[in-house]
């Protein structure tokens, strides 16, 4: 038998405040005077005292990151022009401090710097060649783990599907539980629960191995903590619960939410927290125990839940979302096993978005 030899992050580090480190773990990638570094900074922070303190150079470059809408491949290799035109040298290090959508985008932006092409061609499993240029993660919302995972998920010309590689996975995060004060609650909530459904379907996955186990416990506990009762240090326990969902989805898979969720952000755009919810509240045949207390979470904390989004909808345009669910074979085979494809029929998916 052959294991997976998976790339985790090598360099972290956790803490109130540790924020302010960043220049410092800059200046060792900075060796000449014209090194630069390029900050993409989601554009909620553009006149937010976040602002003022990240450390950018004179010759540094800045992009406020607008991420309304799904990141997208067109918007990867805008940017990606962008920075090989600023400069007639690639930048020491790109900065993603955002939400996931920046974080991935960053990720991606690394990546396409030195792997031609345009990032649509990258969009699958282990397709990029060369190493991304140096990349750091700075989370200001939990949930994603988009700070652990050695994938960038991008909307493409026909999909929504990742750049997954190791060479993905940030060679330094930077964790500070600080930096999610103030995010308002329907959005702490739909991101928060992206992580507690990353550990229902790593912990019920045909892939499930002691390692992912270990991590998925461990999140599944803090997201209770954080969700169910209202612990003090909440934003502390759910930034690691964000890592550590990251890493049990790392060496297994999550599973049905995740694969109809591309399909609904694919087509309707529902940012990717709240179309996880919106598609998990109708999986109880899958993951009955889970949705139950997601359920108890919604109400505990007062949120309304768009539902019977799909019900109406054109027949060609829920054909379009079961083509792209269909698509995401590794994670229909974490559910049912290598004979996924005789029990993910194109009837099983077309009642489960109606119900939506």
């Amino acid at each position: 038998m052959t294991f997976r030899n998976f790339k985790t992050v090598p360099k972290m580090i956790f803490g109130r405040g540790a924020f302010a480190q960043l220049d410092e773990v800059l200046a060792a990638e900075r060796q000449l005077e014209q090194d630069f570094v390029v900050f993409l900074v989601d554009q909620v922070h553009q006149n937010r005292p976040l602002a003022k303190r990240i450390p950018k150079k004179p010759q540094d470059m800045l992009i406020w990151v607008n991420v309304d809408d799904e990141p997208s491949t067109f918007q990867v290799d805008g940017i990606t022009e962008e920075v090989l035109h600023f400069h007639s040298k690639l930048p020491v290090s790109v900065v993603g401090l955002g939400g996931g959508s920046t974080m991935d985008v960053a990720k991606a932006v690394a990546l396409m710097l030195t792997n031609p092409g345009g990032s649509a061609k990258y969009q699958g499993w282990d397709l990029i060649k060369q190493p991304a240029v140096h990349h750091i993660g700075i989370p200001t919302i939990s949930g994603t783990g988009a700070e652990a995972s050695r994938t960038a998920v991008l909307c493409g010309p026909v999909r929504k599907l990742g750049l997954n590689s190791d060479y993905t996975v940030f060679d330094q995060i930077i964790i500070d539980p600080e930096l999610t004060e103030g995010v308002a609650t329907d959005q702490w909530f739909y991101t928060g629960m992206d992580c507690y459904i990353h550990c229902i379907e790593s912990l019920q996955g045909t892939y499930l191995n002691e390692f992912s186990k270990a991590f998925g416990e461990k999140s599944l506990a803090l997201c209770r903590q954080v969700f169910l009762d209202d612990h003090p240090h909440s934003a502390d326990k759910l930034m690691m619960a964000s890592y550590m969902g990251g890493m049990s989805i790392a060496y297994s898979q999550v599973g049905a939410c995740h694969a109809l969720s591309y399909g609904l952000s694919y087509v309707l755009g529902y940012h990717h927290g709240i179309g996880n919810c919106i598609v998990f509240d109708v999986l109880d045949d899958f993951y009955p125990e889970g949705v139950q207390e997601f359920r108890t979470m919604l109400q505990k904390h007062n949120i309304s839940l768009p539902r019977h989004i799909c019900r109406d909808l054109p027949g060609d345009t829920i054909a379009d979302m079961v083509r792209i669910a269909k698509g995401m074979a590794p994670l229909w085979e974490n559910v049912y096993g290598p004979d996924w494809q005789e029990q993910v029929t194109d009837e099983l998916l077309t009642e489960l978005y109606r119900r939506m």
